[in-house]
């Protein structure tokens, strides 16, 4: 057997692997619009605060309030807006919706970071401490982040769903936005790869170690997280998303889908927005380990690249066996390009589009080499840990 002949079908049987055993995580099954539940009668409408952690977004967090204003939620709602030490207004922009709000809303200054937090858990620890210390604290915390719009119906069904099902948490991998080039190419991408690290039927089944959550809509039940100690176990994660799916997992079942009625105001129209968002946390998902970048960046290139330059550039028969594993990762890209409404055409590229996101990964770890990795809004999380 030739090397060529052996990468091929490493290639080959870690797709096939993927396709049969990993939870069927390219389905893009899980989603908000199936098998949504009937609401509870409006007598058993539970109350719901909503903590929304905001710096330098005064573009994006009015928005997001209207969106969460306008909601035809029965129950009790009300919204926790903390301003985290902002440069551009956002604190005032909140204010002036409130001001004019039908429902409350209570817009904080956020406090001088502490160290070994990071700035969004901080931020949210305010926001939730508020909303459990004034007299009726509400049954259920709505996690979001200031860029999100909310269809009128999505908090009903979130509900709705957290209650059928008993979850202590309840998460939406928010929409992107997918209409510029740089969208096309790399947003549907980018949430194949977390599909396929949290196989989202996995993350769903009680019985199931894996534990994620998407940080932009998590639903909490509040006295459950209170028992596991509160948002402040999570303190220093700077994935703090999946920290918390972690946490409340522990405590009873969880739940992520795709959303499709709550979605990103945000947009990535150059490919640099799309590498800092990436960069902020890729090396942290790698607890900052340069043997597991190593084994990372092997892995990606034999699961990725392999095949295509194979089924060029070999001869036969690896480059037919590479150019089933190339068929295969096409295949596989097609259901979330669909959900997302973007050409299949595009799946043909998954390996360059790979091996963009590798180099966001290797580009998060340099930063992190630097002492400037880890930003957000500014501010570097991985010295706010460390320091």
């Amino acid at each position: 057997m030739t090397p060529s002949l052996l990468i091929a079908g490493l290639a080959f049987v870690i797709w096939i692997y993927l396709i049969l055993f990993r939870g069927g995580f390219w389905l893009a099954r899980e989603r908000d619009d199936r098998n949504q539940p009937a609401p509870p009668a409006d007598t058993e409408w539970p109350s719901l605060g909503v903590v929304i952690p905001a710096r330098n977004e005064v573009a994006m967090l009015p928005r997001s309030l209207e969106s969460l204003l306008a909601q035809n939620y029965p129950g009790k709602l009300f919204i926790v807006a903390v301003d985290d030490e902002s440069s551009d207004g956002t604190g005032q922009a909140a204010r002036m919706v409130a001001n004019n709000a039908r429902r409350e809303v209570v817009v904080l200054d956020g406090e001088p970071l502490p160290a070994a937090w990071t700035g969004k858990v901080w931020t949210m620890h305010k926001g939730i401490t508020h909303a459990e210390t004034i007299e009726n604290p509400p049954d259920y915390l709505l996690l979001t982040d200031a860029d999100i719009d909310y269809a009128s119906g999505a908090v009903v069904r979130l509900v709705a769903r957290a209650k059928a099902a008993g979850n202590v948490l309840t998460s939406l991998m928010v929409k992107l936005n997918c209409e510029s080039l740089p969208e096309r190419a790399l947003i549907p991408a980018f949430v194949f790869f977390f599909q396929m690290l949290y196989p989202f039927a996995w993350v769903n089944r009680r019985a199931a170690k894996t534990a994620a959550a998407a940080g932009g809509c998590m639903l909490v039940e509040r006295r459950v997280l209170q028992r596991a100690g509160g948002i402040a176990k999570i303190r220093d994660a700077l994935i703090d998303d999946c920290a918390l799916a972690k946490l409340m997992k522990a405590e009873g079942p969880i739940w992520l889908g795709l959303g499709t009625d709550v979605r990103s105001l945000r947009s990535y129209r150059h490919i640099g927005d799309v590498r800092r968002m990436v960069a902020r946390s890729a090396y942290a998902q790698l607890n900052y380990s340069r043997p597991l970048l190593a084994v990372t960046t092997v892995a990606m290139i034999l699961t990725y690249l392999a095949a295509p330059v194979l089924a060029i550039f070999a001869s036969y028969p690896a480059n037919a066996v590479a150019a089933a594993a190339w068929a295969l990762m096409t295949f596989v890209f097609l259901p979330i390009l669909h959900f997302y409404r973007v050409s299949p055409l595009w799946a043909a590229a998954l390996p360059l589009i790979a091996a963009v996101y590798l180099a966001f990964t290797l580009d998060s770890a340099y930063q992190h080499w630097r002492g400037k990795g880890g930003i957000w809004k500014g501010r570097s999380q991985t010295l706010a840990v460390k320091r």
